[in-house]
């Protein structure tokens, strides 16, 4: 298994749609995506923490004018990923190698046009709460990048963490709020087009709903 990642991190050094550290470009990025690295400007759109990047692919195929970009730190899960949208010749699709924290010194404020965040790790200890994607730290930094009438999707199996996000967006003005506690059984649906994440088939397989939210901030 370990010479097997071994391969795919020499693969992603190769790779066009994969930035990472070792890539000139990849302290230039921020503010200069549409300008430098996809073949047209187009709306940006990212899939925070990403793994397999299947948001990324799926929605890149259904939404060839926009550009999309999968943000991990595993890099044999982007591997994944960038394996399917090079087999797709999806160029509106790249994957950025990126702890979630450090995402603001990628995209510059007004950059993004929606963020996806899909089956984050629900860290459940209290003690963790500052490092669920969902914390008002994460929203600050999301509305920041954001460019007007930007939104801000959330998917998750985790009814706690769910709770906790209606919480944590409680304390902002938004607008256009849409939510469900059952996505396959609601008419938010079809905006999904049928893309299925590996957590998402697990859950279903265990039979837990899956939670959906969509907003934009109004400021």
């Amino acid at each position: 298994m370990a010479r097997k990642k071994m391969m795919r991190f020499e693969e992603n050094l190769e790779r066009y749609n994969v930035l990472q550290m070792e890539d000139e470009a990849y302290t230039k990025l921020k503010g200069n995506w549409n300008k430098t690295h996809f073949p047209s400007s187009q709306p940006i759109v990212l899939e925070l923490a990403c793994g397999y990047g299947e948001y990324s692919v799926g929605l890149g195929k259904v939404y060839p004018n926009k550009n999309f970009v999968g943000v991990d730190v595993k890099g044999d899960r982007l591997w994944r990923g960038s394996t399917d949208a090079l087999a797709n010749n999806s160029f509106n699709v790249a994957f950025l190698r990126a702890e979630i924290q450090k995402l603001d010194q990628f995209f510059e404020q007004d950059e993004v046009s929606e963020i996806w965040v899909i089956h984050p790790d629900p860290r459940p200890r209290k003690r963790d709460r500052k490092r669920r994607l969902t914390n008002s730290r994460f929203l600050d930094m999301y509305k920041k990048i954001l460019n007007k009438g930007g939104t801000v999707h959330i998917k998750t199996d985790d009814d706690p963490l769910y709770d906790y996000t209606l919480e944590e967006i409680a304390k902002y003005k938004i607008k256009n709020l849409l939510l469900t506690r059952d996505l396959h059984n609601s008419p938010l649906y079809p905006e999904h087009h049928g893309i299925l994440t590996r957590y998402e088939k697990r859950a279903q397989k265990q039979g837990l709903k899956i939670n959906y939210l969509r907003f934009e901030f109004d400021d």
